[in-house]
This record gives C-alpha cells, structure tokens and sequence, in this order.
C-alpha cells in the first residue's frame, strides 16, 4: 500500500529535511510539495494525496486555514508540523494524526506513520467491503444478505481506540485507555477518572462509548461507565443495586436496570 504524501512548508530547508527522513519508509511516496497554504488547498483538491505534513505558522493561509479549505472534500489525514508547541491543543481539535515538533524527532516520525498506515488500512478495508455489498446487491442478493450478517460489527478489541487525548484546563493529557477506571457523565461533559487523576473530556457519552470496548467498559448507571478490569470487589446495596469497588478503592454505585449486564462481566 502506497501512501501518497504532499509536504507544506514556507521554509525550503525543512520540507527537504522531512522528505530526507522519509525515504526510509518505503510505503510513503511524496507526490508534491507546497511553500504556502493557498498552493497546498490547489494541491489537495487536484492531487487528492492521502496524507498531508502541514506546517501551521505560515504567511496568509495558516495551517489551520488550509483545513478549513478543503473541508467540503473528503480531506486527507493530516500532520501537523510546527516550531510553536503552544499550537499542539488546536492541531488535536482539528483531528490531526498527530503533531510533530521542529526539528522532527525520528522515532516520533515512524511512531506517526505507523498510525497513518493503521488508519487509511481501516479506512481502505471498509471502502472494500462497501464495494463488495454492492455487487452482491446487484449479482447475487441472497449472497448480500448474508455477507450482510457476516459482516456485523466486531467485537475485535483492535477496533476500539488504545489512547485517548483529553484537553483540560489548557492542556492535552494522553491518556492510556486500560488505565481509566470509570467516567461520569455531566451534560455534554465526561470526567474520566484514572484513580489518581480526573480529567474533563468535552464529549457525549454516547459518542464516547463508540470509542470503547464493550467487552471491557460497561455502562453501570445511566450516568455512569466502569472499566470492569479495574473492579476487585462488589457490594449488594438497598433495592437490588450494588457498589463496584475499584483498584483505587473508589466505590462506583451499579443501578438496578444494570446490575444483570454487569454480572454477566464480573466473576
């Protein structure tokens, strides 16, 4: 799988430097590169490239400018490339890949393609299978049917996410999944709580669920989810409710329309 790749930077010197150390990858193929963020939206309409390394701080279209020009098309996965870390918390809110400091660190480079290769792979596989139904829609419609049902949902514990980023109080905390013990809802407002730590996400629960595996993070509360590998103990309550007790040793209280879900999950 060739990766198409299109480099935007106003300073010649760093556009050759990360095309230097990207010749090491031998997926990644650099079709263009642009010196200002009016050449780059042209490019990424015309060339349609499936990743983009932008600079942010540039004359005219900043980085952020050339984002919001071409967001009417399916717009390429995006790295941010800057000297200014203080920009790190809007190339997150812009969905970025990731984002890499000037001069560009090596491992952090093949740490951020090895994410672009994970999700064009995830995107590539669904166009595919998309495709697929298609045809068996016009060929062979039982056939659709079933592929249909094969085709469910997984439960593969590869399709939910391994890290999150979390932005509060002015900065982004990257948060390893497996160490979240269980997240409270507050109107559109999560609070995630690691043990040691809580974080406030600006995310719905619902949208946040998707994100999670269910096998691992169950629903426990209208209000509340728990990571059932964090749970040691369970405490019966009043009125056929409970109390999970968790690594921390923070008690998290399980709803009586809940209590069968979870049990099936806790041995």
């Amino acid at each position: 799988m060739t990766i198409r790749t299109l480099l935007v930077d106003d300073e010649k010197l760093a556009t050759q430097g990360l095309q230097l150390r990207l010749e090491k990858f031998d997926d990644i193929e650099v079709i263009g590169t642009c010196a200002n963020g009016r050449e780059a939206i042209r490019a990424i309409k015309t060339e349609k490239p499936d990743l983009v390394f932008l600079d942010i701080q540039m004359p005219g279209f900043d980085g952020f400018s050339v984002v919001k020009g071409i967001m009417e098309i399916e717009p390429p996965l995006i790295v941010f490339v800057t000297a200014y870390e203080e920009h790190a918390i809007r190339a997150f809110e812009a969905n970025a890949v990731n984002y890499l400091m000037k001069p560009v660190d090596e491992d952090k480079l093949a740490d951020t393609i090895e994410r672009v290769r994970q999700r064009l792979s995830e995107k590539r596989s669904a166009e595919e299978a998309e495709k697929l139904k298609t045809v068996l829609n016009e060929v062979a419609p039982d056939a659709a049917e079933e592929f249909a049902a094969d085709d469910a949902p997984s439960e593969s514990a590869d399709r939910y996410e391994k890290l999150i980023n979390i932005k509060d109080r002015g900065q982004i905390f990257r948060v390893e999944i497996d160490s979240i013990e269980h997240i409270e809802a507050a109107g559109d407002y999560m609070v995630i709580s690691t043990g040691n730590n809580s974080l406030v996400l600006r995310e719905t629960m619902k949208d946040l669920e998707r994100r999670l595996d269910p096998r691992t993070f169950q629903r426990v509360h209208r209000s509340t989810i728990v990571n059932l590998n964090q749970v040691r103990q369970v405490k019966p309550h009043t009125n056929g409710e409970c109390f999970l007790v968790l690594e921390s040793g923070s008690e998290v209280k399980v709803s009586r329309s809940y209590r069968d879900v979870v049990a099936r999950f806790v041995h």
